[in-house]
């Protein structure tokens, strides 16, 4: 259950950082899931914006907590530890790395779900704050984990210095039965480096009685967004919530497609600064208006700016559908981030997921690729439990999704029909670390600062340019 990036990552940016994407076109090509008769899943892209969607959770667990293998004691540790064979030689002893997740619930799941691993010993570490940072760093040592996950998969670098493992081979016969835009989004040079766990997404959500109470109808350009952000701003009650950093975090992938562009096209830079610079540019009017929510307790994964009341629009994402439907029964609807003008440009959500990977330097990479198999590939009741019985995510095996019963009907079913029409992959494969910082820090000046969005953004098309020259040269 990843949220973008944190729920992952505080940020989107921070997140696209450590997760590749194959590919930032539409997702309308195919149908992904076939609601009603079945949730089949067709091919649509993948992303869960710059973030895999979810961001910290207030959990306190700390990282290091072990699930011992099936008739193991699975005694915890005080950190990450060095894999290693198991006492007497009886099976291996495998470090397992997950973000922290913000549902409630998820970090017993993740511990069940290797506790009843039978071939091994699943020590299970849970990490708040910035994973994926902490996950990178650790593939450099000698005792990297053995199986971690990757927003998106592993990044390009790291699969190019080979600190990753290539899992194609566990696919087998269960390869067509993968969402094939998220696994296509986890592949490169014809191998597959991430077996996708479940895919996230992001979108718009708001109280429908307040938007009728106000006569606002759900935005379906820019300049209705920040109309109905106005007119739904009265007392202590905010318009619009897109996260404490006014959107730095979550909305560069929204503005770029709603004018048309994309992060890379066709390995070239996909924005060009004339005609991405208004849509960030909108973003900076939205910040210093006085109805965009700041400074919120819990930022924009998180539910609680909407139920509580604090604004009447929120970004965020479908994981927390569960605790929109507890606390406001069927007062909210769902939209995608609008066209930035009437007539051009496009609505679109971002959509990703976190991939299961392996690394190549652990001491068990067997083994290691042997559970990887046993849980994300043949495991399909705890892949269809970690799915929907937390907060709402859809399962990457189409024959999985076909059993979500709970994303058939009502908002969830509302938001796959807008996942299959306007979902886009965050970002792809070749937005490297070094691309995705200088478009952070450019978003960051351009909308909290009102720099000039035109030369901003030329600066970041340089990076850019200059690193898909160093990454495809390879």
């Amino acid at each position: 259950m990843g949220h973008s990036s944190s729920r992952r990552a505080s940020s989107q940016e921070q997140a696209e950082a450590a997760r590749p994407d194959a590919g930032g076109t539409r997702l309308n090509r195919r149908a992904f899931f076939a609601v009603g008769g079945s949730l089949a899943a067709a091919g649509l892209l993948a992303a869960c914006g710059g973030n895999t969607g979810r961001g910290d959770a207030s959990t306190t667990s700390q990282p290091g907590t072990a699930a011992g293998g099936a008739g193991t004691s699975g005694a915890g540790t005080s950190g990450p530890a060095a894999s290693g064979a198991g006492t007497g030689g009886s099976k291996p002893t495998l470090q397992q790395w997950y973000h922290q997740y913000g549902e409630e619930g998820t970090e017993a799941a993740v511990k069940r779900y290797a506790a009843s691993y039978p071939n091994a010993t699943v020590e299970v570490s849970w990490f708040p704050g910035d994973y994926e940072s902490k996950a990178a760093s650790a593939l450099l040592t000698s005792s990297p984990p053995d199986v971690f996950e990757g927003a998106n998969g592993p990044t390009i670098d790291q699969i190019q210095q080979g600190l990753v493992a290539d899992l194609t081979d566990l696919l087998g016969d269960a390869k067509s039965d993968f969402n094939p835009a998220m696994l296509e989004r986890m592949s490169y040079d014809g191998k597959v480096w991430g077996i996708p766990e479940t895919i996230d997404m992001q979108l718009l959500v708001y109280r429908k009685s307040l938007l009728d109470k106000a006569g606002v109808k759900p935005p379906t350009s820019f300049e209705e967004l920040r109309a109905a952000a106005k007119a739904l701003t009265q007392g202590k009650q905010k318009g619009l919530f897109v996260g404490n950093d006014g959107g730095v975090g979550t909305l560069v992938g929204p503005s770029l497609w709603s004018v048309g562009e994309d992060y890379v096209t066709d390995g070239k830079v996909g924005f060009t600064p004339e005609q991405a610079g208004p849509a960030l540019a909108g973003l900076h009017t939205l910040f210093t208006s006085g109805n965009l929510l700041l400074g919120a307790p819990t930022d924009w994964s998180d539910p609680s700016a909407l139920t509580n009341g604090l604004c009447a629009m929120q970004w965020t994402g479908l994981w927390n559908f569960p605790q929109f439907q507890k606390a406001l029964g069927d007062d909210f609807g769902v939209a995608a981030w609008p066209a930035f003008a009437a007539g051009a440009g496009k609505p679109s959500v971002p959509i990703g997921a976190y991939g299961s990977c392996v690394a190549a330097k652990g001491a068990n990479v067997d083994a290691a690729k042997a559970f990887v198999k046993w849980l994300w590939v043949d495991n399909t009741a705890d892949q269809l439990d970690f799915a929907q019985s937390y907060g709402f995510h859809l399962p990457s095996r189409e024959s999985v999704a076909a059993k979500a019963d709970k994303l058939k009907s009502g908002q969830a079913a509302e938001a796959l029909k807008i996942f299959q029409t306007d979902g886009h992959a965050q970002t792809p494969m070749l937005w490297t670390s070094k691309s995705s910082t200088a478009m952070s820090d450019a978003a960051t000046r351009i909308i909290k600062d009102g720099a000039d969005a035109k030369a901003e953004l030329a600066k970041v098309v340089a990076t850019v340019e200059a690193e898909l020259k160093r990454v495809t040269a390879k």
